[in-house]
């Protein structure tokens, strides 16, 4: 009587296959998720930003309080006798007890430079919010239009 031993070995043996079945099934998935969700990042937030023309000048009021911002980001703050620079630990304060004995109206007209990194702009936004302003203006240099440029003869 003889036994076959082959037979039960080649049973007991371990597989060396990798399964790909369970790698597929997950890439498939992922395939899924990134084709539904990559349109709806792509697509945003798109605003059309107003554009227009200011051909009439109007007149810096004497009560108006004014923040420029240069490109270096130093601060100057301007109460109608002309801009004086500000540190940036005294703009608080110095807006605070501006704003504190404003009943009626509490605007800051802020003036950037064009080339400044936003972050700055912004920086000088929040500490006139936390300082009580209610409303900040932005001033920008005005565009002549067709009509103004004829008249002067250009």
């Amino acid at each position: 009587m003889a036994l076959s031993v082959t037979s039960a070995r080649a049973a007991a043996a371990v597989k060396a296959d990798i399964n790909v079945t369970p790698l597929i099934d997950v890439m498939l998935v992922l395939l899924i998720i990134f084709m539904i969700v990559t349109p709806i990042i792509a697509a945003g937030f798109q605003a059309t930003i107003p554009r227009g023309e200011h051909p009439e000048d109007r007149p810096e009021g004497a009560d108006e309080v004014r923040l420029g911002i240069d490109r270096d980001g130093k601060f100057y703050l301007d109460l109608g006798s002309g801009p004086r620079q500000v540190k940036d630990a005294d703009l608080p304060g110095r807006l605070e007890a501006i704003y504190a004995s404003r009943a009626k109206d509490k605007i800051l007209f802020l003036k950037a430079d064009q080339n400044l990194d936003f972050a700055r702009v912004q920086q000088a936004i929040e500490l006139a919010r936390s300082a009580g302003v209610r409303v900040v203006g932005a001033i920008t240099e005005q565009r002549q239009s067709l009509v103004k440029k004829k008249k002067e003869g250009g």
